[in-house]
């Protein structure tokens, strides 16, 4: 079983990988390159709302 620091150091290494995605969408991009760029952020942001969703699963939503 995961501790909550080993969470919240995934959680932060995906955090960052989200931010990466999407400052490269920002820049100049081919379309297929574009395409995946956005794939993988759409896989991160799942990833990362999965992760919050086990290591804090007393969160209520609004």
């Amino acid at each position: 079983m995961a501790t909550i620091d080993d969470s919240i150091s995934e959680i932060r290494s995906v955090r960052n990988e989200i931010w990466r995605y999407r400052r490269l969408l920002q820049t100049e991009l081919a379309e297929a390159e574009r395409e995946i760029v956005e794939k993988r952020l759409r896989e991160r942001l799942s990833t990362f709302e999965g992760l919050l969703a086990s290591a804090f699963p007393l969160a209520m939503k609004l």
